[in-house]
């Protein structure tokens, strides 16, 4: 009985792992091929502004910041953090970190998993705290 049970929770939990992953692939954002124009937006700690317009081919967000030279980061597990916008690097020791928005909410992806369409409109922020 007992191996029985462990048998069907097991194919449940196949299952369960299937259905998330169908869920994934069906829900992502996409990705646009060929040229797009985007708009990043830089604030800086001082709250100045700098809003740059650059024509890529790039998919993701942190591709297109690298090929452009407008951010530097670290590779980590995730893909690029950023540490450097703009010639402004955040400062560990006061819990800088650099924020990512698209069209004005906060987006859940790193740069390394931003897709880009054309007209994006992003925006980094340096924050302060974590």
């Amino acid at each position: 009985m007992q191996k029985k049970q462990t048998k069907i929770a097991g194919i449940l939990l196949v299952l369960c792992c299937v259905l998330a992953l169908i869920v994934f692939f069906q829900t992502r954002p996409d990705t646009a091929a060929g040229e797009k124009h985007i708009t990043i937006s830089v604030v800086h700690s001082d709250s100045s502004k700098s809003t740059f317009s650059y024509d890529t081919d790039a998919e993701y967000l942190g591709e297109a910041l690298t090929e452009q030279n407008l951010a530097e980061g670290t590779e980590g597990p995730y893909g690029m953090f950023i540490t450097t916008v703009d010639g402004e690097t955040a400062d560990d020791s006061k819990e800088q970190w650099w924020c990512i928005t698209k069209d004005g909410e906060m987006v859940n992806t790193g740069a390394d998993q931003t897709p880009i369409q054309d007209q994006d409109q992003f925006e980094l922020t340096l924050k302060e705290g974590y």
